[in-house]
């Protein structure tokens, strides 16, 4: 517990300060009236103007390795698609399957799960959805099962990594999970849930896609290796990721945080893509990436950490903990699916970023009532699966879903809410089913 900051402003409680500025910005939040980074840079700056926390505190509640992991990841991510290798895939996909509408629906929907748990979720509808746009438009469909079903794929295929979606970033770095525990833990898991995503969405519309032999035509005459326009930087980029992703794997030995491993492979891949250039060629590139970086979603996790650090330095997030323990009778069994399902509602209805940032001083307040640390691990994996998995259950529930909706509109056709909630919600509901189930076999069954 740190210290006092300094004397709150008018004398006031600053733990009923810090509660009201930061229900303020969840409101906000959610109103959508005000652009999220700004409302959250806002609640930070009054948490350290009132004398909520003073500068030093504000600092300290900020995890820098989650900001250097997403700023890595990032920058990799921006050069490597210069190299043209995710169109390739979806091309790639669309044509295993003979441009068949069923099947492109269950190909780009897996392409997209597996990105996602590669690279995160944000990225990989950003990329894939424009291809997949241009790929239905030449095939006269709707482009709305594909789209819908690509937002459902990216969320629960980040649900299988650390760096598959941002709750699981806050949470590996927080808990210490590495990477293959991720894997170990939700894998197989995901993989289920997915493959019955698919079974229920081919239900729904899988015979009633259907086109013309002469659109097909117009696809299949798509040449993959056409979207290649780079083959050094697709060489020097794929080196570059699956080194990352080994160091991922191989944190725990090699001693080395994730953010550290994520910003040396940026700083590498970097270094290849400009070297040899004249020195002006140079600062147009480095320039050029760095302008690709997401600097509005950093400065949005920055004031979130800030926020949340502040209810937990001023107790509040104490107060809560004692409360979970107390409602659960420290029962690990009945904490963990209370916290699977809540996260899972919670994150249908606000964005699961800010609710996970919430969640973790929470629980981690709450550690030794419920057993300590080590008995925690099954509330832990709760939480990733809940918030992850929730955020299929609305069109706000994850920053993909709205970047997606985002592009549908452009496109010309717009993802009405109503009509996203009749699929969604059974999606999620199914889907956290699954986890249940499985979260149950896993850690209570004694199997």
């Amino acid at each position: 517990m740190y210290e006092t900051a300094q004397e709150v402003v008018l004398g006031l409680n600053p733990m009923w300060v810090s509660c009201a500025i930061f229900i303020t910005t969840y409101a906000l939040l959610i109103s959508d009236i005000i652009h999220r980074t700004v409302v959250v840079m806002l609640g930070a700056g009054l948490m350290i103007l009132t004398g909520v926390l003073n500068q030093q505190q504000a600092v300290a509640g900020v995890d820098f390795n989650t900001i250097a992991l997403l700023t890595g990841m990032m920058i990799i991510v921006a050069i490597t698609k210069q190299s043209g290798v995710f169109q390739y895939l979806a091309i790639w996909a669309t044509k295993k399957v003979d441009a068949k509408p069923r099947g492109i629906l269950l190909m780009l929907a897996t392409v997209t799960a597996v990105l996602s748990a590669l690279l995160d979720n944000v990225t990989t509808v950003l990329l894939i959805v424009p291809v997949t746009l241009l790929i239905v438009d030449k095939l006269e469909l709707s482009p709305y099962p594909f789209l819908i079903a690509e937002i459902f794929a990216s969320n629960i295929g980040g649900t299988a990594t650390l760096i598959g979606d941002p709750p699981n970033i806050l949470i590996g770095s927080a808990v210490g999970f590495s990477f293959m525990d991720f894997v170990r833990e939700l894998g197989l898991v995901v993989i289920v849930i997915h493959t019955a995503m698919l079974v229920m969405l081919d239900f729904i519309w899988g015979r009633r896609l259907t086109t013309t032999e002469e659109c097909r035509e117009k696809v299949m005459a798509f040449e993959e290796k056409d979207a290649i326009t780079d083959k050094r930087l697709l060489i020097q980029s794929l080196t570059v990721l699956a080194m990352v992703i080994a160091g991922f794997m191989l944190a725990e030995i090699i001693h080395l945080e994730t953010g550290s491993i994520a910003l040396f492979g940026a700083t590498l891949l970097l270094l290849l893509h400009i070297l040899g250039r004249s020195s002006k060629n140079q600062s147009k590139r480095v320039n050029g990436i760095l302008d690709e970086v997401e600097w509005s979603t950093l400065a949005f996790f920055i004031g979130l950490f800030v926020l949340v650090h502040a209810l937990e330095v001023n107790g509040l997030l104490a107060i809560l903990g004692e409360g979970l323990v107390e409602f659960s009778g420290s029962d690990i069994q009945l904490t963990a699916f209370v916290t699977l399902w809540f996260s899972a509602i919670a994150s249908a209805i606000i964005d699961n970023i800010p609710f996970v940032a919430t969640m973790i001083p929470l629980l981690q307040s709450a550690s030794t009532g419920l057993g300590g640390e080590e008995a925690m691990a099954p509330i832990w994996w709760a939480l990733s699966l809940g918030a992850c998995l929730g955020g299929n259950g609305s069109l706000i529930g994850a920053t993909a879903n709205v970047i997606v909706a985002g592009f549908a509109e452009r496109a010309g056709y717009p993802i009405k809410f109503s009509r996203f909630l009749l699929i969604a919600i059974p999606i999620m509901l199914l889907s956290v089913m699954i986890a249940t189930g499985y979260l149950y076999l896993r850690h209570f069954a004694g199997l």
